[in-house]
């Protein structure tokens, strides 16, 4: 398998303070800075180390592990703190990562390093891919051995921090203890490079700058999706094995980061084999989420269970929390016991003309056509009553192209107020113009697997490609992604289908999709033999008018 490559920044040349190996006190803490760990091949890597100077006792210790730099690299100033109180966090504190100076305070080692070929430590850098997880479990039982450390290592932190602990926890390191995945992709083809097979064109591009750091080379990983437009064994080399993951999890995903993170962290809390795993979901945005002083104490309770030993203060957790979200940061939490929720009721709504969802089965063929390019469809449903939307929902298309053999399906679920206003909600870790829920698909991917796809889920292997025949009319599955609405009594469900994203921001950490293969016409084929519908996941009951 190749791997395409390309230089590094010199690290001096992009903010790095210097190789400074040495011991210094600061802020209640004993730093280490550069402190060499050898790795099993005989390469080696540099780290830095706070622990609460004042301990005698052997300490747990908690991994935070990314490309970013272990001196601050990168910083929330860079990107708008958008939620996040910088204020209160200490001068410690890296993009994403815990708070040193909180941790010592309460009796914990953080450690940060540098992985193989970013920032001053040598080799190449290929962000998690075998070696990088290789390395990952090396430096966990070098921390686990050391004569401060109680032998137990938990890991901690938000994106590439908590991606990288599906792929560690799924080779079962002697001294890892405990994973806290705070929003990470766990399905890099699926839910990172290609959404449903569609390539992303700006959010890998940017992520990408922000890994150049490194004195050798750094893997590209544009040039790596253009030359693996189908699942084949390198994205399979960066996803992890759930089902190995045994240690407990305390996984937090959000409603809000659709193209990016909810999709991993939720199949991940569902298919990993924890037999104490806890999942919490919020409709917040993850860097503010992840520092708010309650949920800092959270992880504290988690990680004093598992790390430190004695009573558990993790007992009367449910096992599954969510936020029902009515509009930005306004929703009320609740406990269920199982993620999705059992008691869901899938209730199919029927596309049909005049811009209808229709809650009986449309009898009326007919067809709704947009430019594929510029165009868009939208389909209607007026609640009369307040009904909970929480849950997958999966849309069937019968879709023809006019005027090319392929296209590319952008799927949108939207919410208006009595009004008739859209309803925002919080986007990605910056945005506050978000839907419901967002799905995507190319048509020749429109293959299922069989084994992984459920009436809700719909699921596609992604191995090969089936262009359309002209005049040919197929049915298309589209996973879209889960969400957590109240929808009152006179708001509408909105579903919107083009040929484009919806939304497009030019600002780091936003998803675009350019590389469409959308030309001619769409259409959409609805009621009778084409039964185009939206399968909807109701808690209680559902009652609309088209």
């Amino acid at each position: 398998m190749t791997t395409f490559w390309v230089d590094g920044v010199r690290p001096e040349d992009a903010g790095y303070p210097g190789f400074a190996p040495g011991t210094s006190t600061v802020d209640g803490m004993l730093v280490e800075r550069d402190v060499t760990i050898g790795l099993r091949d005989g390469a080696h890597l540099y780290a830095d180390v706070y622990r609460p100077a004042a301990s005698a006792d052997p300490v747990p210790v908690l991994l935070a592990w990314s490309s970013y730099g272990k001196h601050g690299g990168l910083r929330f100033e860079q990107f708008g703190a958008h939620g996040v109180d910088v204020g209160a966090l200490s001068a410690h504190t890296r993009f994403e990562a815990p708070d040193p100076v909180w941790w010592t305070s309460r009796g914990y080692a953080v450690a940060l390093p540098d992985p193989r070929g970013s920032w001053n430590s040598p080799g190449d850098n290929v962000p998690f891919g075998p070696q990088e997880v290789s390395d990952a479990c090396d430096v966990i039982g070098w921390l686990g051995r050391q004569e401060w450390s109680n032998g137990r290592v938990g890991m901690s932190g938000v994106s590439y921090f908590s991606i990288i602990q599906w792929l560690v926890a799924a080779q079962r390191p002697e001294h890892l203890h405990a994973i806290n995945p705070w929003e990470g992709v766990s399905d890099p083809y699926r839910e990172l490079f290609l959404h449903g097979g569609i390539p992303e064109t700006a959010f890998m591009g940017q992520w990408q700058r922000m890994l150049r750091a490194s004195r050798g080379r750094v893997e590209d990983f544009a040039a790596s999706i253009r030359a693996h437009p189908l699942l084949d064994g390198w994205a399979l080399s960066k996803t992890p094995d759930l089902s190995a993951i045994e240690v407990p999890a305390y996984v937090v995903a959000s409603w809000s980061d659709h193209g990016l993170h909810t999709r991993g962290t939720l199949e991940g809390f569902r298919r990993i084999a924890s037999r104490e795993k806890f999942l919490e979901v919020h409709g917040r945005k993850k860097w503010a989420h992840y520092y708010d002083e309650r949920s800092l104490l959270r992880q504290e309770a988690f990680f004093c269970t598992h790390l430190k030993g004695g009573p558990s203060r993790t007992e009367d957790w449910p096992e599954v929390e969510i936020e029902v979200r009515e509009r930005a940061y306004v929703g009320d939490t609740r406990a269920e016991s199982e993620w999705p929720p059992a008691r869901t009721r899938y209730e199919p709504l029927h596309l049909a003309s005049g811009g209808r969802l229709s809650r009986d089965p449309v009898q009326q063929e007919d067809e709704v056509g947009y430019d594929a390019a510029t165009g868009s469809a939208g389909f209607d449903l007026v609640f009369d009553e307040d009904t909970e939307v929480t849950g997958y929902m999966a849309l069937r298309l019968w879709v023809e192209a006019r005027g090319s053999d392929d296209m590319d399906l952008f799927v949108g679920v939207r919410k208006l107020d009595a009004s008739g206003a859209k309803v925002d909600f919080p986007f990605f870790a910056k945005f506050d113009d978000g839907d419901v829920a967002l799905g995507w698909l190319r048509a020749s991917h429109r293959e299922l697997d069989p084994e992984r796809s459920t009436p809700f889920q719909p699921v596609h292997p992604h191995t090969r490609e089936q262009r359309l025949a002209a005049g040919e009319v197929v049915p298309v599955d589209i996973e879209v992604w889960a969400s957590s609405t109240l929808f009152e009594r006179g708001s509408t469900l909105r579903l919107i289908v083009q040929g484009h994203d919806l939304r497009s921001h030019e600002q780091f950490t936003s998803q675009r999709h350019d590389d469409t293969r959308n030309a001619g016409t769409h259409v959409l084929h609805v009621g009778g033999r084409h039964d185009s519908h939206l399968l909807l996941p109701v808690i209680g009951d559902a009652a609309g008018t088209a």
